[in-house]
């Protein structure tokens, strides 16, 4: 089976003038797998959001190509880039980036009105999915921190994504909420049959991963389990 993502000598570099004063990534390869549940650790500015951003068509490389599938990404348009992020892509961010003026519900819905769809029982169903069925109603500021993460998680996944983009999503909770959260994406993750890529600078989120890799100096190296670390049923 073909992977659902490749990365063929990929760097990224930004420019001051006409050098290249940062370079967050320099000819990284990789396949991943549909399904695959893939956690990138690195540094604070390391590049592993550039990493995200490159996979997830927000930004382009400066060399090499991008692949999902067998569509090239990096050859798509901005309109067709869009309509890859919106139909195939689930992001989840550190801050949850849910708007204070809609419910709950609504801001689940909204990946679902962009496709023109108006499907309320299917965000209802991720909503209980992620335990969050009798907070439909509720604005964000209602919630806790890891309420607003379910939140956003269920926004990220209520379109069916072949594709889940995690960038640091338990930065801004305690150990305990952040387990949690871990354990909802986990589940969701397997349960919907998507590829996950999890991004952080922690160590907390490695018992989800089938494969892990560290970014160093632009390189990605994929490190091998210790004895230590366990996978989770």
């Amino acid at each position: 089976m073909a992977p659902i993502i490749r990365l063929e000598n990929v760097g990224k570099c930004y420019h001051s003038g006409l050098s290249c004063e940062i370079h967050p990534l320099d000819g990284v390869s990789l396949d991943i797998s549909f399904g695959e549940r893939i956690v990138l650790l690195g540094k604070s500015g390391s590049g592993k959001s550039t990493f995200l951003n490159l996979v997830g068509g927000v930004d382009l490389p400066t060399t090499g190509r991008i692949f999902f599938g067998e569509r090239e990404i990096t050859a798509l348009t901005q309109r067709e880039l869009a309509e890859y992020r919106r139909k195939e892509v689930g992001f989840v961010f550190q801050s949850f980036n849910l708007f204070p003026t809609l419910t709950v519900l609504e801001n689940v819905m909204l990946p679902l009105d962009l496709l023109g769809s108006s499907d309320e029982r299917r965000a209802m169903d991720i909503l209980d999915a992620v335990g969050l069925a009798g907070q439909l109603n509720k604005f964000p500021e209602q919630l806790s921190g890891g309420e607003q993460q379910r939140v956003a998680i269920a926004r990220a996944l209520v379109k069916g994504p072949r594709l889940i983009l995690a960038d640091e999503p338990t930065g801004n909770l305690d150990l305990e909420t952040g387990e949690a959260i871990l354990q909802v994406i986990d589940r969701i993750s397997r349960t919907k049959d998507a590829t996950l890529i999890m991004v952080t600078h922690s160590a907390d989120a490695l018992w989800l991963a089938d494969r892990r890799f560290r970014l160093r100096a632009g390189k990605l190296v994929e490190e091998t389990f210790s004895t230590g670390i366990v996978a989770k049923a």
